[in-house]
């Protein structure tokens, strides 16, 4: 209800402020240049809801768990997933959603091998269910000596995270947790204590790490949220593989089938490989301008 009353209340705001303006112009026309500003402003905002009506997802309303994976290509691959990385940090911020970063691992040289990110607010999993799949960089790496050409991967997976109304049976002898000693940055409590904790759940194979937090009891806490999310997602998936029959869309995020490709040499251009929307303004894109990627792939969907 508090969602339907948000919606109604956008939409009285913007009438009011389309009446208000009209009056206005009727009154003194010398206001038609602020007021036509404010009608952009407007339009942003009716774009926007109409937008929110395609999440129409059992979950798209809920916050969501964004994995970042490096494929294959070494240093170049993992700096590419620290791109991608602070593009979606950036998007965060342009659209005042939360994000904290609850597992990274580095890559040897430079980089990140993976990343699990808790993105907070309003309809995230709905947008960012949008970025689900295999992301591809062509650019002259700066980690080549001689200049050359480098094609890199890397993977999106997103799940939502999952209310603790749902339930979820895990069994405790079918998990194995390890505590270790954390290795990424956040103060001298957590690199010098077994705080960071590694949940496997072993009739799936699942494994969720957790090492953001001082106390290993929180990093317990919040892998296991990620982990309950994780079997939820495979149980909906499994019953709609069963249901419908056929090859599962987790079969998108393979390596080679990539959902969108990144160009910044020898042309500039962004391309979605499904909804068929490209621009050549890269730089941006990777600052995290990606809403009307998602606005593209929400209306084709």
């Amino acid at each position: 209800m508090g969602d339907k009353k948000r919606t109604v209340d956008t939409i009285e705001h913007i009438k009011s402020d389309l009446e208000s303006y009209k009056e206005l112009v009727e009154l003194d026309d010398s206001y038609s240049e602020d007021v036509l500003n404010v009608l952009l402003r407007l339009e942003e905002n009716i774009t926007k809801l109409e937008l929110e009506t395609k999440l129409s997802g059992k979950y798209d309303k809920n916050n969501a768990i964004l994995e970042l994976h490096s494929g294959a290509g070494g240093t170049e691959s993992c700096d590419w997933v620290s791109m991608l990385l602070r593009m979606y940090e950036r998007w965060c911020e342009r659209n005042n959603y939360k994000y904290e970063i609850i597992d990274q691992l580095d890559g040897e040289e430079a980089g990140i091998k993976r990343v699990t990110v808790l993105v907070k607010g309003l309809n995230a999993y709905g947008y960012l269910k949008c970025e689900r799949g295999v992301h591809r960089l062509v650019r002259i790496s700066p980690f080549d000596s001689n200049k050359r050409r480098h094609t890199s991967f890397a993977s999106v997976e997103v799940t939502p995270e999952i209310d603790d109304t749902i339930s979820i049976d895990i069994k405790e002898q079918d998990l194995r947790i390890d505590v270790y000693r954390s290795t990424g940055a956040g103060g001298q409590g957590v690199n010098t204590t077994d705080s960071a904790v590694r949940i496997t759940h072993i009739p799936t194979g699942i494994v969720v790490t957790c090492q953001n937090e001082r106390s290993q009891l929180k990093n317990k806490e919040l892998a296991m949220k990620v982990l309950k999310a994780k079997l939820f997602a495979l149980e909906e998936e499994n019953k709609r593989k069963e249901k419908e029959n056929q090859i599962s869309n987790q079969s998108d995020i393979n390596f080679g089938s990539q959902i969108r490709s990144y160009v910044m040499h020898p042309y500039s251009l962004v391309k979605d490989h499904r909804t068929g929307y490209e621009t050549s303004n890269v730089n941006k894109v990777l600052d995290g301008d990606i809403d009307e990627f998602i606005e593209e792939y929400l209306n084709w969907r």
